[in-house]
């Protein structure tokens, strides 16, 4: 039996560790935190439950098959309903479009904004599902290690029109100037900016269409809870606060972890779930770094931060959906400032999560749970997050109170503030980055950081950082890639 450790207990992280246990490896998960889940981490404040990280269930099969390894199933560990709509998506005049999967739906929310754009919405899902089919339903859970690996995708790349971006691809189908917001904005979801994110991310709309968008009662951490009692049960071992310092390399090989405590842990193979870059700078001696020098890490590029207040309210507020995107009156300009200028504008867009629309548990009675998710630059920026922090809070709250919450600081129970300060220090995510590297063509598939390491023999990448990419379906995919490249407990050198 060989041993595997498995540096954090993200979704890549319990999906891989899950997945070798399998395969009958014996396998250890080393937890930073206090509690599993890495950026899928609970806070419990006040009688108040809220997600940390995702809130949006994808492609739920990921999960189920998990625990169809063990034949189990999810079910008996963790109840994930269908979420209608899947978004209501407020323009700056506070009218909305809402989706879901029902193309009927959809149609009628379109024509009322543009009814010549039901003809374009048509055409964008059919030129959209060979995109799909081909960028996750073939390529996503397939390994890129090598440059001929690429080169025979290219030509069905080229084909697809990869080169374009996500809203230039959909701006050939839908003129409205509002849809092709509704229609862009996925990227975000994954730490992309639609305007230079490649077009393959346009798929993330017809994903959601095939397999719906769910929720798991109890939150998104109710998730990772089953996973860990699924682990446990089968004889994985899960270990908290146990923060690694160093990945011991001798020969070039994966040997071990030492701990922040100073104890050692030998292995056979390493899974890293930490971010990669952190990873490679902080975990691996510059002299064991080949490709990966702090030079080449440091010059990639890297998604936005987030702003994240949760909250908690003595009241509900039944007119808000449960996920709500609230979209400035600028789309281009404002992600300009986000990426590129890396400054902290006078306006924003934000993502409002209402969990308690479905789930009065994450509140107490007669309460509502939220989480406002405000995409900002990441600590490039240089932004003192100390002192912007509690101003930018009350900007946040002034326009939540005026146009969408009334009263909202009368009725305040309990809050918390996440700055991209904490994603750098709590998470170690590279400058504060919330998803690792960011997903422009020149950084996906061969060109993105290879679930198996080239510097390090028998250390492997899952999560958001490695191919896939970010998102539930990318890092859940990119276990079952590590999972390939593993392969089953005897064929592991010793």
């Amino acid at each position: 039996m060989s041993r595997i450790v498995v540096i954090g207990s993200g979704f890549g992280g319990m999906g891989s560790a899950l997945r070798l246990l399998a395969q009958g490896h014996e396998v250890t998960i080393l937890e930073k935190l206090d509690k599993p889940g890495g950026r899928a981490y609970v806070f419990e404040q006040d009688g108040y439950r809220f997600d940390a990280g995702p809130t949006v269930i994808t492609a739920p099969w990921l999960i189920h098959e998990l625990f169809e390894l063990f034949g189990k199933r999810s079910e008996d560990y963790v109840h994930i309903v269908p979420v209608h709509p899947f978004y209501r998506i407020y323009f700056h005049d506070r009218s909305f479009f809402e989706y879901n999967n029902d193309p009927g739906f959809i149609e009628e929310n379109i024509r009322k904004f543009n009814p010549d754009d039901v003809d374009g919405y048509r055409a964008f899902m059919k030129k959209t599902k060979p995109i799909f089919e081909k960028g996750f339903v073939e390529l996503a859970d397939k390994p890129f290690l090598t440059i001929g690996s690429m080169l025979k995708v290219l030509p069905d790349l080229v084909k697809l029109g990869s080169h374009r971006s996500v809203y230039a691809y959909v701006s050939k189908y839908i003129k409205d100037p509002r849809l092709r917001m509704v229609f862009t904005f996925h990227p975000l979801l994954v730490g992309g900016n639609p305007f230079h994110t490649t077009s393959i991310y346009s798929m993330i709309h017809y994903l959601e269409k095939e397999w719906g968008v769910h929720y798991a009662m109890g939150g998104t951490g109710e998730v990772i809870r089953a996973f860990v009692k699924l682990f446990e049960e089968e004889g994985g071992t899960m270990r908290l606060n146990a923060e690694v310092d160093s990945i011991d390399v001798e020969g070039r090989r994966a040997k071990g972890v030492r701990l922040k405590d100073g104890s050692y842990i030998e292995a056979d193979a390493v899974v890293s779930n930490a971010d990669v870059a952190y990873t490679y700078l902080n975990m691996i001696d510059r002299d064991q770094r080949k490709k990966y020098s702090d030079r080449k890490v440091q010059s990639m590029r890297y998604s936005m931060s987030l702003f994240v207040i949760y909250f908690g309210t003595t009241r509900q507020y039944p007119d808000i959906a449960h996920h709500d995107i609230i979209l400035s009156h600028r789309y281009k300009e404002l992600l300009e400032d986000i990426f590129t200028r890396k400054t902290l504008a006078d306006d924003f867009s934000l993502y409002l999560h209402r969990p308690t629309a479905t789930d009065p548990s994450m509140a107490p009675e007669g309460c509502d749970a939220f989480y406002a998710l405000i995409p900002v630059p990441h600590n490039a920026s240089g932004i003192d997050w100390k002192t912007e922090a509690p101003r930018f809070k009350d900007r946040i709250f002034d326009f939540l109170e005026e146009h969408y919450l009334p009263n909202l600081r009368q009725h305040l129970a309990t809050e918390r503030v996440f700055t991209p300060d904490d994603f750098q220090t709590r998470l170690n995510s590279y400058l504060g980055s919330a998803f690792s590297v960011e997903p422009v063509l020149t950084q996906s598939a061969w060109f993105r950081p290879h679930n198996r390491s080239e510097d390090v023999e028998n250390l492997y990448f899952t999560g958001a950082g490695t191919h896939p990419g970010a998102g539930l379906p990318g890092v859940l995919s990119s276990s079952k890639i590590v999972e390939q490249l593993v392969g089953p407990a005897e064929a592991v050198a010793v």
